[in-house]
C-alpha cells in the first residue's frame, strides 16, 4: 500500500508523537503499555510480536484509522 502513513518498521514512540490518535487505537488493540520506555526503542512490528498481535494487520488497520480521522 503506497499511501500508508505508518509502516511496521517505525518506532512506536515516533508513531505516537507524529499521530497522537494512534495511542488510543493501539491501546484498544491490546498494547496498554505504549507509553513505557520500551516504546521509544521498539518498532511497531516488534511491539506487536511481544503482544502476540499480527503486525501487518495492525499496521494496515492503523493506517485506515488515521486516514479516516485525517490524522
Amino acid at each position: 500500500m503506497s499511501d500508508q502513513i505508518i509502516n511496521s518498521d517505525m518506532l512506536v514512540g515516533d508513531i505516537i508523537s507524529k499521530h497522537p490518535l494512534a495511542a488510543q487505537f493501539l491501546m484498544e488493540c491490546g498494547m496498554g503499555c505504549i507509553h513505557c520506555p520500551a516504546s521509544q526503542m521498539e518498532s511497531l512490528s516488534d511491539a506487536c510480536a511481544v503482544h502476540g498481535i499480527d503486525g501487518d494487520e495492525i499496521t494496515d488497520a492503523l493506517n485506515d484509522y488515521l486516514a479516516e480521522h485525517n490524522a
